[in-house]
């Protein structure tokens, strides 16, 4: 292909989008749109409205996220944030194929959408559509062992041996990142909870990457935490963006423990440790062991402290017992996928499952 594609990773929490070649995205962002009233095209209230990227500080309450849980709601909202990518790529790249990340949960409609608005309306001239936990596998240099992928909307477990998906053994839990900041929504913020609140919004997001961690055993961990006489451990306390001084509650610093114990936090689950285990369930029992010592952990909630020992810790117990678990833990593990899809970019041995306008325009005539 071009030595240069342009790649986009949309996933339901953040964008990661940038030129193939490079070690990381140049771009990265939250996959949200906002609507604002056009006084300029009366009509219809839904023509009457334009979409623009991010929060509207003057109408917080217009925003949305155009995907969820890995699956797309808005496809205008999808366009406009692609369009945006493909303005800003092409000032130097301008005829540049495009590698799109897809989601496990995608449907036949969903692929032909997203040919026909990079053909029909963002006029590319190449398209690949690719697997975005296959991506995470490429980035580590493996061919063998299972993904376990948690992110904003989805937490995610697929073997995959010799380059190859194993038929049947994806574990797509609606469980993740998203969760974890409802519960901190609920919790600091109680009856007044308001997702759209910029205040509670920074308030959630700033304790969520600054104070929480996950214990490697919560009963300890709470234990100690309830011995210590209040005020005496200063990684509790927590200045409000007004200045407002707070004291978090054990639980809410320990809240990504709910994607180990989710029961613990009143949630359906599994846990990241069950999902596992039904996934390797249906792979034959010969290649557990090489399965095994090729786990690799990705998403954005990865990099909680203490995630990665922790899920360590889960795979060594007696369900686990037939091998020793490797764990193997990159430092851009929350752009493992976009990583991944940089590196496909450029191999021969995926040009066949590119499509070029020229195949597309063919596909519509027959």
């Amino acid at each position: 292909m071009a030595s240069r594609t342009i790649i986009i990773d949309h996933g339901s929490g953040f964008l990661k989008a940038g030129l193939s070649g490079w070690n990381e995205p140049q771009m990265v962002f939250p996959s949200i749109v906002n609507y604002i009233p056009c006084q300029e095209n009366p009509g219809p209230s839904y023509a009457r409205r334009r979409v623009s990227l991010g929060i509207d500080i003057f109408r917080p309450d217009t925003f949305s996220y155009p995907i969820e849980r890995g699956r797309v709601l808005n496809w205008e909202g999808v366009e406009h944030i692609w369009s945006f990518i493909l303005e800003k790529h092409r000032q130097e790249h301008e005829d540049s194929p495009v590698l799109i990340t897809e989601s496990p949960l995608r449907e036949p409609s969903d692929r032909q959408k997203t040919l026909e608005i990079m053909f029909e309306l963002l006029d590319v001239p190449s398209v690949l559509l690719a697997d975005q936990l296959e991506m995470s596998l490429y980035s580590s240099g493996l061919l063998t062992g299972v993904v376990v992928d948690s992110g904003y909307g989805l937490t995610r477990v697929k073997p995959f041996h010799l380059g190859l998906p194993l038929p049947s053994s994806c574990k797509t839990v609606e469980f993740a990142g998203q969760d974890l900041s409802a519960y901190l929504f609920k919790s600091l913020f109680k009856e007044e909870c308001d997702q759209h609140n910029l205040f509670q919004l920074e308030t959630v997001a700033t304790t969520q990457m600054s104070k929480c961690y996950v214990p490697q055993n919560l009963a300890e961990s709470l234990d100690l935490c309830q011995s210590l006489p209040s005020g005496s451990d200063e990684s509790n306390s927590y200045l409000l963006p007004d200045g407002t001084p707070v004291e978090l509650t054990p639980m809410q610093r320990l809240a990504p423990e709910m994607f180990f114990s989710p029961q613990v936090y009143d949630l359906p689950g599994p846990s990241i440790s069950q999902a596992f285990m039904e996934a390797m369930e249906t792979c034959d029992t010969s290649i557990h062991p090489l399965l095994m010592s090729h786990v690799m952990a990705c998403g954005g909630n990865t990099l909680y402290p203490g995630f990665t020992n922790r899920l360590y810790k889960e795979l060594t117990t007696d369900h686990f017992s037939c091998t020793k678990p490797t764990v193997w833990v990159g430092s851009g593990r929350n752009f493992s996928v976009w990583l991944g899809a940089s590196v496909v970019a450029h191999l021969s041995s995926y040009r066949s499952q590119w499509m070029t306008r020229e195949e597309y325009d063919e596909s519509l005539r027959l």
